[in-house]
């Protein structure tokens, strides 16, 4: 899936039809982005307060492909301005296949909680699939927003950082009921290395030491000495460094 962002009906249209030819499965509208380099362009999250925009522009993209196009959103522009369930029916009306849904405004960021009544209340306003998103830390809260939504999917974020595993072991909780223990010492060690050798084929070393430095934080917290990890780690500049 490639995401676009944008507020231009037409270019949007071509950019999608680039994306279709270079070969991508779904291409994903972008009405989430809080940045304020993105909304002050009218971009992102900014479209949530013009939904009749927004609604011409998935209706150009889909026009344009074949492919599924998907939106995500947030559940409106702050407090004084849930419009998600309009948001929503907008989308739908466009043809989009699926809506994405960050339980959270524009004006919260990432900070609060997550408002899952409002994404349930979109879910019920449409008949496309709406995909969960918003405080998703463990396997319970995934099935919390399950039940508590009546979402057909759940997209999990900020909770993967430091944790891959999470997928796995939610999708085993989910069919099982089964909770998973925490990965051992060994398995976070390797998971970190793995990582480590994928970013550098990506980034190249020098870049990928970098990043590292901030995903090891996340790998270790909870663990015995993960302060002392972090601050070695920071002091790493070479990849025989960061592996010893």
């Amino acid at each position: 899936a490639i995401q676009l962002f944008g507020n231009s009906p037409e270019d949007l249209a071509n950019a999608a039809k680039v994306v279709e030819e270079s070969g991508a499965d779904i291409i994903d509208f972008n009405m989430g982005c809080p940045v304020q380099k993105i909304v002050s362009n009218g971009e992102g999250s900014a479209l949530m307060k013009n939904p009749a925009q927004a609604e011409k522009i998935l209706a150009a993209m889909v026009r344009a492909v074949k492919i599924p196009v998907t939106v995500k959103m947030r559940i409106g522009w702050d407090g004084s301005h849930l419009n998600g369930v309009e948001c929503a029916k907008a989308a739908e009306a466009a043809g989009v296949s699926a809506i994405a849904v960050h339980g959270r405004t524009r004006i919260q960021f990432y900070e609060g909680k997550a408002d899952w009544q409002a994404i349930a209340d979109m879910k019920a306003a449409v008949k496309i699939p709406v995909i969960g998103n918003g405080d998703i830390f463990s396997l319970e809260d995934a099935k919390r927003m399950f039940d508590e939504t009546g979402c057909d999917a759940v997209m999990i974020a900020r909770g993967a950082r430091g944790n891959p595993w999470i997928f796995q072991q939610t999708e085993q909780f989910l069919k099982t009921g089964i909770l998973s223990e925490r990965p051992s010492i060994p398995e976070v060690k390797e998971m970190i290395l793995r990582h480590l050798e994928l970013l550098t084929e990506f980034t190249g070393e020098d870049m990928a030491i970098r990043q590292m430095r901030k995903h090891v934080g996340f790998y270790v917290t909870g663990y015995v000495n993960a302060t002392v990890m972090r601050r070695e780690i920071n002091l790493c500049e070479t990849r025989e460094q960061f592996e010893a």
